[in-house]
């Protein structure tokens, strides 16, 4: 077994000798100075940054309540996700899916199903996993996308769906 024991401290760096100068030789750069007003009368960098993150979606949330009258008897067809709030590869999805929203408009209704509140649904067409998205055309479930995939594979979905 092998040991070890420390026998003199390892060297300090020496200290200023007026504790109001800094301990580096030169003045540091503006951009890494900390600034002398208070926080609060900052600019704040990051802050537009983090409120954008949260995205408000165009597509309807649908429940368990409101399932067969908005997607099973919709003449439209319809386009259902199926996510989880902590899930960060359906926020991706639902950007996506915001722009074909707008972009398919009067031909295609979106919706979405937070998996976690309801379960039933979830259950009751095996989703396993989030994201999916389903595409539904006269009460029927006609096509598919499992995960994040590029915005081509959604409208290729959707454009079998309108098609057919």
């Amino acid at each position: 077994m092998a040991s070890f024991s420390l026998t003199s401290a390892p060297p300090l760096l020496p200290r200023p000798k007026d504790p109001s100068s800094h301990a580096f030789p030169h003045p540091l750069p503006s951009f890494l100075r900390m600034p002398h007003q208070p926080q609060h009368l900052q600019t704040p960098l990051l802050l537009p940054k983090i409120q954008s993150s949260r995205h408000q979606t165009t597509a309807t949330p649908v429940t368990k309540d409101l399932w067969d009258n908005t997607i099973l008897k919709s003449e439209t067809p319809v386009l259902v996700i199926f996510y989880a709030n902590w899930c960060g590869p359906c926020r991706m999805v639902h950007r996506i899916i915001d722009e074909i929203a707008t972009e398919y408009a009067g031909k295609l209704k979106c919706f979405l199903v937070n998996t976690d509140t309801d379960m039933k649904i979830a259950e009751d067409y095996e989703i396993k996993a989030v994201p999916v998205v389903l595409m539904f055309k006269n009460g029927q479930k006609c096509d598919s996308v499992v995960g994040t995939m590029p915005k081509e594979f959604y409208v290729a979905a959707i454009e079998r769906v309108l098609k057919s």
